[in-house]
């Protein structure tokens, strides 16, 4: 097994064990201050590591289309539960309008016909999820570094926030993830809106879905109706980038 590999397999069972006790109800443990310093420890062992051993360029492995799975399973929502969701997809998200705003020279208010018009990527990638399972599947999308160049991020600018149709939370805050600089210009970072060479199905995160092919499953946020680029994380959500990493989860997630 590569280094990269087995370093995934221990992030994947970590982060499976940490979300476990979370969700199980141990409270005392998510406010409890040593575990929380623990959190923060573990976080900045695991960026280091990645500074240490990959840099921007290396790339996830992509494999052939003799290697895609049966079929790839949907995680987390499979559909978003808006009226302004169903009205979109209703119209086949004929009126859809992806926004970008936040530390840009220009806002952007792209439809989906012309996010295909720009620089695209096709690549065959697995997708391991902390649950336990991984599905390999063929994605056709926009590079977001295309996408980045056409709103020209400030020099602020430090992180991309994806901010989603769906919601996991009781309060209807949409679900929201986020990436750094070095990922988001990556080759193989996409808005994926095919899927196995058919439309991107509504499960699998219709009309716009992230692809962070480093990172674990947890981090390829689904149904992508804004981009922010910011320079802080911590006045977000609950302030750790991401719904997940909110409950527990590592920033970071990545081979």
């Amino acid at each position: 097994m590569t280094d990269s590999r087995a370093r995934r397999r221990f992030l994947m069972q970590s982060i499976s064990i940490v979300g476990g006790l979370l969700l199980a109800g141990c409270d005392r443990l998510s406010n409890s201050r040593w575990f929380t310093r623990m959190l923060a420890v573990a976080e900045s062992l695991n960026a280091a590591v990645k500074k240490g051993t990959a840099t921007r360029l290396s790339m996830a492995q992509e494999f052939s289309a003799s290697d895609l799975s049966p079929s790839f399973r949907s995680n987390g929502t499979s559909r978003p539960s808006s009226a302004e969701y169903d009205r979109l997809a209703a119209g086949e998200f004929a009126d859809y309008r992806l926004q970008v705003g936040g530390l840009v020279a220009t806002p952007l208010s792209l439809s989906l016909d012309e996010i295909r018009a720009l620089p695209s990527r096709t690549q065959i990638t697995r997708h391991d999820c902390v649950e336990g399972w991984s599905a390999i599947g063929k994605w056709k999308g926009a590079r977001l570094s295309a996408l980045l160049q056409k709103a020209q991020p400030t020099s602020a600018a430090k992180y991309v926030v994806f901010r989603c149709a769906d919601s996991l939370d009781a309060s209807g805050s949409p679900y929201y993830e986020s990436i750094d600089m070095d990922d988001a210009y990556h080759e193989q970072t996409l808005l994926a809106y095919e899927l196995n060479d058919a439309v991107l199905p509504i499960e699998n995160g219709a009309p716009l879905r992230l692809r962070v092919e480093r990172q674990l499953g947890y981090k390829m946020a689904k149904y992508v109706m804004r981009i922010d680029l910011v320079d802080r994380l911590d006045d977000i959500g609950d302030g750790q980038g991401g719904y997940w990493e909110d409950q527990g989860y590592q920033w970071y997630a990545g081979i």
